[in-house]
């Protein structure tokens, strides 16, 4: 079920762990193409080269993530935990539209992997259940939000598929302690880098 175009097998793809966003995107290709690796394509957690990636490309690779935060994945269990985190990410911070598909769903089509499997792998790894990982990011997203004062509480609940501002608004006070309007009027941030949600 997997793309296994001659440019995304397996043994081309170099899984990187702390990829949350375009800049680090940006700052990997640019590493990659420093250690003249050019890489075919780059997303969150995953880069693409045009050669099999051998123990050589590793070593270099391993050696120089460091320096940009970022580390190489070998083990595949953590490879299929930092594919879930990415797509949680994706879906919650990069998204054009609300979320609107089913978390499962989500993953099952995203991952190509039955969820219950992605599930119980995720709470091995991590200690938390995808469903936290989720709310954890919402409520991270939301912070953001509520930081560029854009957008109502009412609007921040549609787009991240919240069924009211007060059940956010809830939320938002169960996992941070604070209520929407007072983190809005403190003066610290209060928000954490999306690699350490």
């Amino acid at each position: 079920m997997t793309d296994m175009t001659p440019n995304s097998l397996p043994e081309n793809t170099l899984h990187i762990k702390n990829m949350v966003c375009n800049r680090c995107i940006m700052a990997v290709r640019g590493l990659l193409e420093s250690l003249n690796l050019q890489p075919v394509s780059v997303e969150l957690g995953t880069a693409v080269l045009p050669v099999k990636v051998t123990d050589e490309i590793c070593r270099r690779v391993r050696e120089a993530l460091p320096t940009l935060g970022f580390e190489l994945i070998d083990d595949k269990k953590s490879q299929v935990t930092e594919q879930i985190k990415d797509a949680i990410i994706k879906l919650v911070h990069y998204s054009d539209h609300t979320l609107t598909m089913n978390l499962s769903d989500y993953l099952a089509s995203t991952l190509h992997r039955d969820y219950s499997a992605l599930s119980k792998l995720f709470s091995e790894t991590t200690g938390t259940t995808i469903e936290k990982y989720l709310i954890a990011q919402k409520i991270e997203r939301a912070k953001e939000l509520l930081a560029y004062d854009e957008l109502s509480l009412n609007e921040i609940a549609d787009q991240l598929n919240y069924s009211s501002a007060a059940y956010l608004s809830a939320q938002f006070k169960s996992v941070t302690g604070m209520t929407p309007s007072r983190f809005k009027n403190s003066k610290a941030n209060g928000r954490k880098p999306l690699d350490e949600v």
